[in-house]
């Protein structure tokens, strides 16, 4: 397979049931030779298969990780990507470690495919697809396949490639959410784990008399026969990871998904919708029409969106904007040569560096070793090969760099494995007792000696391996399948019934993972997040109960665990949240601990603790409960402490009356109020009173009465959030920080905590102070223009807003110049305020 060459590159693309594939295939066999890259092993042998039913078995050959069938006559190559063969000249393996490179596979072909190229996206094996898209050629012909989401990249990438579109030969609709019970004959079910995949099949096995299951894991002999089962009718109804996405071809009518979300080897997350799109379109194959939907799933619980609906319906998605890539030109000089050609940088932005695969980060933990960072040339590239073994039992580098370590020293050493280590290694996994967690372990471990058994240069006797190797893997497959088909659901139940009785040593261990995932012994039962446990969201009806209790019961020590660190941890991990209701309440890393109600006083709110905390014990609880109201009061005392100080002198009896009075209305009203709202109050204010309020940093200003301090952003967010608290209202919204006016779309209620309406604006109380007392100033001058004109410029303040607002002052303006109509004197009409507490208040003696 020539890096490029000029013979014609087509890209196909389109949506699931186009007959790309069938296309390369029809194309490939008109050739002298082929070959095409597939993303499943599965997929790879299906192909495989139905080429060898063409021409014939001994022109045919299959290469993935764990298998290889190449007859000496073979033209036509079907192979998983990683495998493709390629020159390899310079570069080593392709980027992802995983290809079989010897001299035997550096094949010139005819034509050249890659399937579902749009994989380059993915983080792990992305920069395989890349790689095969950009450099894997024909002699005579190259096809692309993939979705439509390549175009404005192969058009950017490969300008010399005509672009194809293939419409769907059949219509894809939504159906909506089912429950499994009534689930439709020839219906696909797709999970995203073994345990929830045979956990669906074994209830299908119950409701309709029995499931087919396809999964990446198992042999191709048992996909086979699980397949040709659901072919033939002996089952209406077939379980499946979402390997079947991947051009798996079954009569399927109906795709019904377990859940939206999955585990991409990194983390949870919901599938994108070009994935979504991918699975679903298995239903209605060819021009026979099909549906999707989900199981017992709404869109609140989780399921489809109508913007994702539309999408797959219509086939419309977001273009994709790079693809990942590694360089392929490797530099074998030594191996830190080599490392840093592997992480070199493509010129290209629309070729970003994939994320570090663990052949790579395997190869540096090797290389730390300084006699093996000191191998040159082939030695170097030997080292490379070896590092390509992929990590089957997911491990993870460091444990899986110990294998690799070895491995490469039997090889550099004596040339091959050890015969008596490599049948020693195989004889120990060649058992099919033990439950499935010990069926699924051997079962990844013999995938890895199955990789190695096809590596000539690497065993005196591959075939003789290989076929030991595909034997056991077989005889475990088959197992594993049996096993969890008969006794994964009914285990979990066992598990937890057994459990509920049980008491000290005799109790099964409860752990809880860092993810917050629950397990009562090897069996997940939910999630706790915060201090709220949720059911797994896979178990049967049934099950909940089963799963609460045992919640209930064994989760105490941890819920009071959690509850003590937040009582011994700092102040800064709570913070002050406004819910989608507009209620007040203490947060604690995105989860609600309690919420603000009414209390004594506006600086006094209560504490109503969520339901989540009745679980706690009642020592744990009333110390987080404490630990709240210590961190409430803090902040209030932060944030608001020249409230606290009016609220504090109007109880004290050693201020003046008059001083008491207006301290407890300002105090009342959040810190701001109308100056005529307290007219009254001033009134009987004398010297020594404005001087005390004056200490109390109380503004008696000609507009307002009002604390300049209180007017700072988060003091506005406070005094709105304990006003609303007080009033039973949802939190006002608040004006931007800083912001001097507002205008007539400002919620009223957010912006009365600072601003003073002038007319349909708002103009915030201290600039209108200034621009009052400027007013009242050059009257007392004898001057003739009142207004602050540059201030009110730097507002921005309309004419009207300035004429309204010195209105309120007592001008009034008389042709291009102002008049003073006068005021309303301070002092009020002492008949009108009689029965004002407050007045009355004030004319007491200390």
């Amino acid at each position: 397979m020539a890096p490029r060459s000029d013979a014609p590159v087509r890209a196909i693309l389109g949506p699931t049931n186009t007959g790309k594939t069938h296309l390369a295939i029809e194309r490939m066999c008109g050739h002298s030779s082929g070959v095409i890259g597939f993303p499943l092993r599965l997929l790879a042998r299906e192909v495989y298969d139905r080429v060898v039913a063409l021409k014939g078995e001994a022109h045919v050959a299959l290469l993935t990780g764990e298998e290889r069938i190449v007859p000496p006559k073979a033209r036509y190559f079907l192979c998983t990507a990683e495998s493709m063969p390629v020159l390899s000249g310079a570069e080593g393996p392709v980027p992802g470690g995983q290809t079989h490179h010897n001299d035997d596979f550096q094949r010139d072909f005819a034509f050249a495919a890659i399937d579902e190229a749009q994989l380059g996206i993915d983080p792990e094996r992305g920069h395989v697809f890349t790689d095969r898209m950009l450099r894997a050629r024909g002699r005579e012909e190259t096809l692309i396949l993939g979705s439509d989401t390549l175009r404005p990249l192969i058009r950017e990438l490969l300008p010399e490639a005509e672009i194809v579109s293939r419409p769907r030969f059949s219509t894809l609709r939504y159906s909506g959410s089912v429950k499994l019970s009534r689930l439709p004959p020839r219906s696909a079910v797709v999970a995203f784990s073994a345990e929830q995949v045979y956990a669906l099949a074994e209830m299908l096995r119950r409701f309709k008399g029995g499931a087919a299951v396809v999964m990446g894991a198992l042999s191709p002999a048992t996909r086979n026969a699980q397949v040709a089962m659901f072919q033939r009718g002996e089952v209406d109804y077939l379980v499946a990871t979402d390997a079947i996405g991947m051009g798996l071809n079954m009569d399927v009518t109906h795709v019904a998904f377990a859940g939206l979300e999955k585990f991409d080897g990194r983390r949870d997350r919901r599938l994108t919708i070009p994935e979504m799109a991918q699975i679903a379109g298995r239903a209605g194959r060819h021009q026979k029409d099909g549906t999707f939907g989900t199981l017992g799933l709404t869109e609140e619980s989780g399921g489809f969106s109508e913007e994702e609906v539309g999408a797959i319906e219509e086939h419309r998605f977001r273009p994709l904007d790079s693809l990942y890539w590694r360089n392929a030109s490797l530099d074998f000089s030594d191996v830190a040569a080599l490392i840093r050609s592997l992480e070199m940088r493509s010129d290209d932005p629309l070729l970003r560096s994939a994320p570090q695969a663990i052949d790579l980060a395997v190869l540096k933990l090797i290389a730390e070793d300084p006699a093996v960072a000191a191998r040159r040339g082939a030695h170097a590239r030997r080292l490379w090969a070896v590092c390509g073994l992929p990590d089957f039992r997911k491990v993870g580098p460091m444990h899986h760099a110990r294998m690799v370590r070895r491995l490469f020293s039997y090889i550099e050493e004596g040339g091959h494995v050890p015969h008596e280590w490599f049948a020693a290694e195989v004889a120990r996994l060649d058992n099919v007792n033990g439950d499935i967690e010990a069926l699924a372990d051997r079962l990844a471990g013999v995938r890895s000696w199955a990789y190695i058994a096809h590596r000539a240069d690497w065993l005196k006797e591959p075939a003789k391996w290989a076929e030991r190797t595909r034997e056991v893997e077989s005889r475990l497959s088959d197992a594993l399948h049996e096993r969890l088909t008969q006794r994964f659901v009914d285990r979990r139940t066992a598990v937890l019934v057994r459990d509920i009785g049980a008491r000290g040593a005799d109790a099964l261990p409860v752990t809880v993972a860092a993810d917050g995932e629950v397990s009562v012994g090897p069996e997940p039962i939910g999630h706790l997040a915060g201090f709220e446990f949720r059911v797994d969201p896979s178990a049967r009806l049934a099950d909940k109960r089963l799963l609460l209790a045992a919640a209930e019961r064994r989760l105490g020590e941890e819920l009071d665990r959690r509850a003590n660190a937040l009582v011994e941890g700092s102040s800064d991990q709570f913070t002050l949240v406004v819910e989608e209701s507009g209620t007040l309440a203490v947060g604690w890393q995105g989860h609600v601990l309690a919420r603000l109600a009414p209390g004594r006083a506006l600086l006094e709110p209560a504490l109503r603790t969520a339901r989540a905390l009745d679980r706690l014990s009642a020592p744990s609880r009333a110390a987080l409960r404490s630990r709240l109201e210590q961190w409430l009061e803090q902040e209030i005392d932060t944030h608001l402490r020249a409230l606290k100080r009016l609220a504090t002198a109007a109880s004290d009896r050693e201020s003046s009356a008059g001083v008491r009075a207006l301290a407890a209305m300002l105090a009342d009203a959040g810190g701001a109020i109308p100056r005529k709202a307290v007219l009254a109050a001033i009134s009987h204010l004398e010297q020594p009173d404005r001087q005390a309020l004056h200490r109390l940093r109380v503004r008696l200003g000609p507009l307002d009465v009002f604390v300049p301090a209180l007017l700072k952003p988060r003091a506005q967010f406070w005094r709105a959030a304990l006003l609303a608290v007080r009033t039973g209202s949802p939190m006002p919204g608040l004006p931007p920080p800083g912001a001097a006016t507002l205008g007539p779309d400002a919620d009223p209620r957010g912006a009365a905590q600072a601003y003073r309406r002038i007319g349909r604006d708002w103009i915030r109380i201290d600039l209108a102070d200034r621009l009052a007392s400027h007013a009242r100033k050059v009257r007392s001058a004898g001057g003739a223009d009142p207004v602050d004109t540059a201030l009110t410029t730097s507002l921005g303040l309309s004419e009207d807003s300035v004429a309204r607002l010195m209105g309120e002052v007592g001008f009034t303006r008389a042709g291009d110049a102002w008049r003073w109509r006068g005021r309303r004197p301070d002092r009020p009409d002492r008949r009108g305020t009689t029965s004002n507490a407050f007045a009355e208040l004030a004319k007491l003696k200390r």
